[in-house]
């Protein structure tokens, strides 16, 4: 309490400056070296003259007064136009500084509007402008080729199952009817090794079908679809896999369920390749307007740092594939991995505010508890 009133008095008094002083600042840069080098010639030219024309008039009117009036003057000038250029253009420098940092990849700064001189901010509020546009640009680009793609993978799934797959049913028939109908041993053998590679070649290209987009995601939504990859990977895998969801009682758009998708078929994948992992624990809840993911393994881990920053590996494009969907949606994700620990993702994607949710159907609720 003692001590409270003279920091008031302080912080008010600096208040009362710097709106004093804000005026001054705000004055354009070209004005200010125009104001300063005006006043310094006004008093130099006054005092100089005064002198010269009063040299040995005035007791301290002398030659060496007035040499050491000129240097005084030419010092003065100096450490004023020297104190009055970093003021003016410490806006311009810390600009530049911010444009560096945003060329080196940092592409989330923005540069700060500091009032102190308007042309500074002017000119920071265009460069502001202008990283918008790009990061609203390169956005919806990456939004359309994920669109993209997701649409060509439904294309080609299509084909898959429809086309390609008719086919080899087709043929699987010709064969069995084949099989009864001839009659040495040694032929009917070559048709059942025939039929198990036509089985064989079945099972592949649903497997890839599906992969490329399950129909259950389309048709039932996010928890059917990942109950029954989850179901088939274990199958390919021997990785235990524990899936749990809570708080769903609508579905979401059908951005926000591919995108979750992806990511956990994308780190289910990179499980399965390359962590050696025995356990594999996922987990969804929707909660405080946004959907977490968390998929958890066993595995042994590796360095995330690295991986990034060297590029280029299938892992690390799958990692950056799945970034990119979280962030298209204002989200977050996260991978923690240290090696002989283990790796988690976590992700968060917001729900969207606009009421584009819907209930999901009582064939949906369903297939959810199933």
């Amino acid at each position: 309490m003692i001590y409270s009133q003279p920091d008031n008095e302080t912080e008010a008094e600096m208040g009362r400056n710097h709106r004093m002083l804000k005026p001054l600042l705000s004055i354009p840069v070209f004005y200010k070296i125009l104001i300063a080098n005006s006043l310094i010639i006004f008093v130099g030219a006054t005092g100089g003259t005064w002198l010269a024309t009063n040299l040995n008039k005035q007791p301290f009117a002398t030659p060496m007064s007035l040499v050491i009036f000129i240097a005084i003057g030419w010092l003065v000038s100096i450490v004023l136009n020297f104190v009055v250029l970093q003021v003016a253009f410490r806006p311009l420098i810390h600009l530049g500084k911010v444009m560096n940092r945003v060329q080196e990849g940092e592409r989330s700064l923005r540069a700060p509007l500091t009032g102190v001189d308007p042309e500074a901010d002017q000119l920071a509020r265009t460069f502001n402008m202008m990283l918008e546009a790009l990061d609203e640009a390169s956005h919806q680009r990456a939004s359309q080729i994920i669109k993209a793609q997701e649409q060509e993978r439904k294309r080609i799934a299509r084909e898959l199952h429809d086309e390609t797959s008719q086919v080899l049913t087709s043929l699987l028939i010709s064969l069995a009817v084949l099989e009864e109908s001839i009659g040495p041993s040694e032929a009917r053998e070559r048709i059942t090794d025939t039929r198990a590679l036509a089985h064989q070649t079945l099972r592949a290209i649903r497997s890839l079908s599906i992969d490329l987009r399950p129909s259950a995601l389309d048709d039932l939504g996010l928890l059917p679809a990942l109950r029954w990859y989850i179901k088939e990977y274990q199958k390919k895998c021997a990785i235990e896999v524990e899936f749990h969801a809570f708080c769903f009682n609508e579905r979401p758009p059908a951005e926000m369920e591919t995108a979750l998708y992806r990511i956990v078929q994308e780190s289910l994948t990179n499980t399965a390749r390359h962590a050696n992992a025995h356990k594999v624990n996922i987990t969804l809840k929707e909660d405080t307007g946004a959907v977490y993911a968390t998929i958890t393994d066993d595995g042994h881990g590796f360095d995330y740092e690295t991986l990034v920053k060297t590029g280029g590996q299938e892992r690390s494009i799958g990692l950056a594939g799945m970034q990119e969907r979280a962030v298209l949606l204002d989200g977050i994700l996260a991978i923690h991995s240290t090696r002989g620990h283990g790796t988690q993702v976590e992700a968060r994607i917001p729900l969207p505010s606009t009421g584009e949710w819907r209930r999901p159907t009582t064939d949906e609720l369903a297939a959810q508890e199933a």
